[in-house]
C-alpha cells in the first residue's frame, strides 16, 4: 500500500474534525523525522508504508504510544511494519479526537521526573 494513497485520509479525517495540515504534518514529523518537504518527495516517489517506514527514524518515545486501532492493541503488534503503521493511525485519530499535541507528542513523558534533572 502506498503511502500517497493514505494521506488524504488522514488529511481528511483531521480537517473535518478541526485540526490542520500544519499539526498533522507534526505529527508525522514527531514520530518519523520528515519534515514536509521529504514527505512530499515519498509521496511523489509512491513510497509504499514498507520503504516510508524503512526510511525513518522513529522517535525514540514511540514505544509509548498504546492503546487499540482496529481492534488490535498496538503494543501486542508482532509485525514491525504493521506496528510502525499503527502508531501513525493512532496519532492521527488522537488528532482528529482533539486531544493536545503535546500530549500526542508523547512530551509529558519525555521530561525526566522532579528532582531527577
Amino acid at each position: 500500500m502506498k503511502f500517497a494513497s493514505v494521506y488524504p485520509h488522514y488529511l481528511t479525517k483531521v480537517e473535518k474534525k478541526g485540526r490542520t495540515k500544519e499539526e498533522l504534518h507534526q505529527v508525522i514529523e514527531w514520530l518519523t523525522g520528515f519534515d514536509e518537504k521529504k514527505l512530499q518527495e515519498l509521496m511523489d516517489e509512491k513510497a509504499t508504508f514498507e520503504t516510508f517506514f524503512q526510511l525513518a527514524e522513529l522517535h525514540p518515545n514511540a514505544h509509548l504510544i498504546k492503546g487499540v486501532i482496529c481492534g488490535y492493541r498496538i503494543e501486542e503488534i508482532d509485525n514491525p511494519l504493521t506496528q510502525q503503521a499503527r502508531y501513525l493511525d493512532k496519532l492521527v485519530d488522537e488528532l482528529a479526537k482533539g486531544r493536545k499535541m503535546e500530549k500526542i507528542l508523547r512530551e509529558e513523558k519525555a521530561s525526566a521526573p522532579k528532582g531527577k534533572e
